[in-house]
């Protein structure tokens, strides 16, 4: 296979992990087309997060598999490649056992487990104590955002008047609409008197840029370890939304614009009932 110019630039300007890496698929008579496809998946990793892959721990690395799967809605074979590549990294080149790297399957994708309680998102939202943090996981919770979308957010996005957040799709597709709840309005509020955001809502480290998605997970983590929960991801407060909307009573259909979903089978999988809330039920038989 040829290299093209972008191949040639991934393999040339090499660190010594990623020559160390090229090396050792060479010596296992990789072809040149699998060594730049794993090498861009490692590169794209490292950007990701803005540090080197080796750094990274498991967890970030299946938070960045899931970041594909769920935000980026890259087929299952692409995510696969991505997946190879990092299991080498990891396991060839680094010598981690394969245990311990713990990514989803492919008929797990789907699945809704871990999600908050309510008292859980409260105790998440208050740990967050710079204004910018909580105010970026606010709107995730709050009107139920992918943080791709959240991190993409503008000032003018924010219709305070009509009580709603206008999230841009993109690529021809129709703008949404989802709620803006009084108290995320409230926060966002004392957010721009501290920050004055002009551009973009959520800026990175340079004003003229949106924060990275890589940057708005870490502030998740940070802020998680320090409530000490130990599962999840910023993408389950957008989980949580859907389900806490649906305990209480949101129309499916209505629910379903909010989101962004193309199907309402895809809203329809936060149809299930936390265990807490089933205890609230009373049973018939306790009604005679």
């Amino acid at each position: 296979m040829r290299s093209t110019g972008m191949n040639r630039r991934l393999l040339m300007s090499t660190t010594p992990l990623r020559q160390r890496t090229i090396d050792t698929l060479k010596l296992g008579h990789y072809s040149e087309r699998t060594i730049t496809t794993y090498i861009d998946w490692l590169v794209r990793l490292g950007e990701h997060y803005h540090r080197s892959p080796d750094r990274l721990t498991n967890e970030q690395v299946q938070d960045f598999l899931l970041h594909l799967i769920e935000e980026r809605k890259l087929a299952w074979s692409t995510v696969n490649q991505a997946l190879a590549a990092i299991r080498f990294l990891f396991e060839k080149v680094l010598g981690r056992p394969r245990a311990a790297l713990r990514v989803p399957a492919r008929r797990k994708v789907t699945r809704r487990a871990g999600i908050y309680s309510i008292k859980q998102v409260e105790q998440l939202l208050a740990a967050a104590q710079n204004p910018k943090h909580r105010a970026l996981l606010m709107c995730v919770y709050g009107a139920g955002l992918r943080v791709s979308e959240a991190v993409m957010l503008k000032p003018e996005h924010i219709e305070s008047a009509r009580g709603l957040v206008r999230v841009e799709q993109g690529k021809g597709r129709k703008d949404r609409y989802t709620i803006l709840p009084r108290r995320l309005l409230e926060e966002l509020r004392r957010y721009y008197r501290c920050f004055q955001p002009q551009q973009w809502l959520f800026f990175g480290r340079d004003r003229a840029k949106p924060m990275p998605v890589g940057s708005a997970q870490k502030i998740f983590y940070l802020v998680r370890n320090r409530v000490g929960i130990d599962h999840g991801g910023i993408h389950t407060l957008r989980h949580c939304f859907a389900t806490h909307m649906l305990e209480a009573g949101a129309d499916l259909f209505e629910l379903k614009r909010m989101m962004g979903h193309s199907a309402i089978k895809t809203t329809s999988g936060y149809i299930h009932i936390s265990t807490e809330h089933l205890m609230s039920i009373p049973s018939p038989l306790d009604q005679l």
